[in-house]
């Protein structure tokens, strides 16, 4: 099971935030297992994950073209969608 947990920056910025200890714990396990490469933080964006979401409804959806082979076929694939 999944769990979310988000804190807003009004409450890093000065406020007190409880967590309970079992959630504490589990979150200590999974910074210390993962690690976030900060030159990739743009990927966290609110706006960037909008992006993501929109582009796996469309996905899902069917409302995306063939995989290309090279940059050829795609440039082609795009002038003629335009005429």
């Amino acid at each position: 099971m999944d769990k979310t947990v988000t804190i807003s920056k009004k409450s890093i910025l000065g406020d007190v935030v409880i967590v309970p200890r079992r959630e504490y714990e589990e979150f200590s396990l999974w910074k210390k297992a993962v690690k976030v490469n900060l030159e990739e933080k743009w990927f966290w964006t609110k706006e960037w994950q909008k992006k993501e979401a929109e582009a796996d409804e469309a996905i899902n959806s069917g409302r995306v073209s063939k995989e290309f082979s090279n940059h050829k076929e795609l440039i082609s694939a795009l002038k003629s969608k335009k005429k």
